[in-house]
């Protein structure tokens, strides 16, 4: 046992060593090869081509595996394939590989190395493989077998590693940042702008909108694409239902046993206790005097179970848990995890017959009396051989229908004869009305199965039997509609509603137009908006550090830098502006300036890093965009189709 914990505790230590140490190759070390030599560069085995390079799928694996542990190990519990997506780790992955490949052609075109003495000094301070602060070689070892690498591997791959960042620190070690950056950058921050502003929805002209024939006529000839109705099939089948078979069946004690052992886990018997309990309530916000008064009132409750008097009489006269008052405070048989940490911690620790001291939970006093016990654990089969015999006689019932379906399938699909499928099974036909590949099937429900095989079928083809809740289904095509844009007497509803939508759209933007105009001719927003009963709404304060954000409107990149670039109050941002759907109209109706001299040496050297790690991340990522263009670069099917999961 002793050896167990020990490599228990050893494969712990490697893995939080190891997590530490994937950040130097993270990426790892792309067996960057030329397609001639991969062996079947062009074929399943290379992820990418990077012009004459390959990163073949087993790279990109492991990249993507190191990329994935390191978040997880980031997020822990809170690492869900939600948050993976979120995050693009394929993309991101892809980008990783792809960028290491064209910063070690980068840096060998700036003529970079990496020495030895350098390689060693990188490795020997990782904390990783550090004791006391010291490198220490047994420990490197012991990390690097557990990932199954070699010492020449890891150093091959961190070579690598360093190269590139020694060609990353090459390419961004040319931005400078003067004293105009960081003014600028301090006005950025914290100049701000209240706009007023009106919004013209839509919704508010469709009142206005008149539908003329010949309009809607033209609105349809150019836009029926949008209406096409889709191809759709209507099916003819036989469910073969288990139910109908149950008489067939015969079931033998070999049967229940082999049911009752290869399902234990729905037999279980939980531990569970049985207890009653008296509650002297306590509020969450009580003040400790409060809090001390219940106490004494519990403690008298107490004393008076230890004197012997009736409990259940004791619940009725001082319990405040109304729910189990009118049953003598008995909260019957619960396992763990139901009740509160300390009023089960109590329970489970009584045996039946005894009564608790105090126990003090969120809700006050408790006096709690065990009332039984059950032990964990498996009903046997005896007691549940009434159940265990239904579920096989279901089992096998369904098992018959399957081979009842096979067998008509077998026997007619050359065929396609499901009349005499049907004459001998003793079954009727039954037909769907017609559905489209994602639509629900009458009779049967939303399946995505039948759907794909009943789009796959011939006109005289029968489809592999299928199960489905209700029964087995055998199916064939009783007819095909193909995809045709209909006339317009059959989608005018929804084409009414489409014309309509349209149409508010343009007289809500004429509208803003005009208003925008009135402004620019000398107009007051008030008096406009006024005139056309338009509320006018404010922004408030607000600074370029919102990004595209603008406060009461939400994403509106190119409003935003519209009104920053006004300087007058009151002048007119030169456009409208749609944000989700609806037409803006805008004017500046305050600014506050900011000064950049009354900024300290602290402040500006503060300011002075920020605009410096931006602009780096800024050039790094023009400099990957030129490489990138000038690159042929080719992703497999596979990898772009896993990355388009995530978008």
């Amino acid at each position: 046992m002793l050896d167990l914990i020990r490599k228990k505790q050893k494969s712990v230590f490697i893995k939080l060593a190891f997590a530490i140490i994937i950040l130097s190759f993270v990426i790892g070390y792309a067996m960057l090869t030329s397609p001639g030599d991969s062996g079947d560069a062009q074929g399943n085995s290379v992820a990418v081509t990077i012009d004459d390079a390959a990163i073949s799928f087993a790279d990109y694996q492991t990249a993507y595996s190191n990329l994935y542990s390191l978040y997880q190990n980031i997020y822990r519990e809170q690492f869900t394939p939600e948050l993976e997506k979120q995050l693009g780790l394929r993309r991101r992955t892809l980008d990783m590989l792809v960028e290491q490949v064209l910063l070690s052609r980068e840096a060998t075109r700036l003529g970079l190395k990496i020495g030895d003495k350098e390689l060693v000094s990188a490795i020997a301070g990782v904390p990783a493989f550090q004791e006391n602060g010291v490198f220490n070689k047994d420990r490197y070892l012991q990390v690097l077998a557990y990932q199954r690498l070699t010492p020449e591997e890891f150093e091959g791959r961190q070579r690598q590693q360093l190269l590139a960042e020694k060609a990353r620190e090459a390419i961004i070690g040319q931005v400078e940042v003067g004293d105009g950056d960081i003014n600028e950058e301090y006005r950025r921050q914290n100049e701000q702008i209240n706009l007023a502003f009106v919004r013209l929805t839509p919704a508010r002209f469709e009142d206005r909108v008149r539908i003329d024939e010949e309009e809607l006529k033209a609105f349809y000839e150019s836009a029926k694409e949008g209406f096409r109705l889709p191809e759709t099939v209507a099916l003819r089948y036989l469910l073969f239902d288990p139910a109908r078979y149950a008489g067939e069946v015969t079931v033998v004690d070999e049967d229940l046993e082999k049911y009752y052992r290869r399902n234990l886990d729905k037999f279980d018997i939980p531990e569970q206790v049985k207890a009653a309990h008296i509650l002297i309530k306590v509020p969450l916000d009580a003040d400790p005097a409060s809090r001390e008064s219940q106490r004494q009132r519990a403690d008298k409750v107490l004393a008076e179970v230890k004197e012997g008097k009736d409990f259940a009489a004791l619940v009725r006269q001082y319990s405040d848990d109304q729910g189990t008052v009118p049953k003598d405070g008995d909260l019957g048989f619960f396992p763990r995890g139901v009740m509160v940490p300390e009023f089960e911690q109590a329970a489970f620790a009584m045996k039946p017959g005894e009564t608790s001291e105090i126990v003090t939970t969120p809700f006050g006093y408790h006096i709690i009396r065990c009332d039984g016990y059950i032990e964990p654990g498996i009903k046997p089969l005896e007691e549940v051989r009434d159940e265990v015999q239904a579920e096989v006689v279901a089992e096998k019932s369904r098992q018959l229908a399957l081979e009842k379906a096979m067998d008509a399938y077998n026997i007619n699909r050359k065929t396609g004869d499901l009349e005499s499928a049907a004459q001998a099974n003793g079954l009727e036909i039954q037909e769907t009305g017609f559905f489209k590949r994602d639509g629900a099937i009458d009779g049967l429900g939303a399946s995505p199965e039948i759907s794909s095989a009943a789009f796959a079928l011939g006109e005289k083809d029968l489809a592999r039997p299928l199960t489905l809740s209700q029964g087995v289904v055998l199916f064939g095509l009783k007819e095909r509609q193909a995809s045709r844009v209909p006339e317009l007497s059959e989608v005018r509803g929804a084409v009414e509603e489409a014309y309509r939508k349209q149409r508010s759209q343009e007289l809500a933007r004429a509208a803003a137009d005009e208003l925008l105009a009135a402004l620019q001719a000398g107009g007051a927003l008030q008096d406009q908006a006024a005139a056309e009963r338009l509320n006018v709404e404010e922004t408030g304060l607000f600074s370029r550090a919102y990004g595209e954000f603008l406060p009461r409107l939400g994403n509106a990149p190119e409003l935003a830098q519209a009104a920053f670039a006004l300087e007058q109050e009151q002048a007119v941002v030169p456009a409208v502006h749609e944000v989700d759907g609806t037409f803006v109209v805008a004017v500046l109706k305050e600014r506050q300036a900011v000064d950049p001299a009354t900024i300290d040496a602290a402040g500006r050297e503060e300011l002075k890093g920020m605009v410096l790690t931006r602009k780096k991340e800024e050039l790094f990522k023009e400099k990957m965009a030129a490489l990138k263009s000038e690159a042929n670069i080719v992703v497999s099917p596979a990898i772009q189709a896993s990355i388009e999961k995530d978008i």
